[in-house]
């Protein structure tokens, strides 16, 4: 493995108790099988599928993650307004207007010093509508940029389109466009023509007996009935779903992507051979 590489770990929505004890439990194992430099998360599901708290953030940070990304619901608790104020590895979409607490973009750093930055922004299409996303990205990577090459944007959107459109905006630009909020895993990770990896969604760490990590009952009710009905996190089957990218540091272009899919036991058990081998293979 050359110096000039990176290994950035993404790590998919992060949903209730069963997707935070999954990063407790197999975060740093699947870190060190990576040789991941650098942890990312979606974490704006991690208190009961709804929102982000205090002692949930400082718990994953205090894991592994370096970086935490969210979307549409990040002010679902209340205290995540002044937590976010005090926390700049807690980041929320770039293009809410002017005056809203935190902060879109980061720039964070490995354990040896090296830099990577990270972007956050939420798509219009059938979510809030905020500023134009297009116009802030390319704002924020631009600012990067004069500080580092490699550059990790998490879109949070529902529509594939919007998602894939992004990619190829900054295609060339960023070394990886990785989409959130749908919570289910996609399969066409791919880099693009100017060396940004992309993925239209990583996936959902939490119980994947569910729909979209929640209760099927409740769920079940809201569709059959058109009533509103509180969700309720669900417990089974629980899956870390991520993404292991590979960057050239002085170019920050991607030079490999993998998708992460692994269960509770494989995690438990150690059983991160395909981890390794694509680890090892690079």
């Amino acid at each position: 493995m050359s110096d000039a590489t990176l290994r950035i770990l993404f790590i998919g929505d992060i949903v209730g108790r069963p997707g935070r004890d999954l990063m407790r439990k197999g975060l740093e194992r699947l870190t060190e099988a990576a040789g991941a430099d650098l942890v990312i998360a979606n974490v704006e599901n991690a208190a009961a599928g709804f929102g982000i708290t205090r002692e949930i953030g400082d718990a994953l940070l205090g894991c592994g993650v370096d970086v935490m990304t969210t979307g549409n619901h990040v002010w679902d608790r209340r205290e995540a307004i002044d937590y976010i104020g005090t926390e700049p590895r807690l980041l929320r979409p770039a293009n809410y207007p002017a005056g809203t607490p935190g902060n879109g973009s980061y720039l964070s750093r490995t354990s040896a010093g090296r830099p990577v930055g990270v972007v956050n922004v939420m798509g219009r299409v059938f979510l809030p509508s905020l500023d134009d996303p297009f116009a802030v990205v390319t704002r924020e990577v631009e600012r990067l940029r004069s500080r580092t090459r490699v550059i990790v944007v998490d879109v949070h959107a529902e529509a594939t389109s919007e998602k894939q459109a992004m990619g190829w905006h900054l295609d060339g630009t960023v070394t990886a466009v990785l989409g959130t909020h749908t919570h289910v895993q996609t399969a066409d990770e791919r880099i693009l023509p100017g060396g940004t990896a992309y993925l239209t969604d990583v996936g959902m760490t939490g119980p994947h007996d569910s729909i979209i990590g929640m209760d099927k009952a409740g769920v079940l009710d809201r569709f059959r009935t058109g009533m509103p009905i509180k969700m309720e996190a669900a417990s089974g089957d629980p899956r870390l779903n991520g993404v292991l990218l590979v960057a050239d540091e002085a170019t920050g272009r991607a030079l490999a992507i993998t998708r992460i899919n692994l269960s509770a036991e494989a995690l438990e058990r150690g059983d991160l051979s395909a981890v390794i081998t694509h680890a090892h293979a690079l």
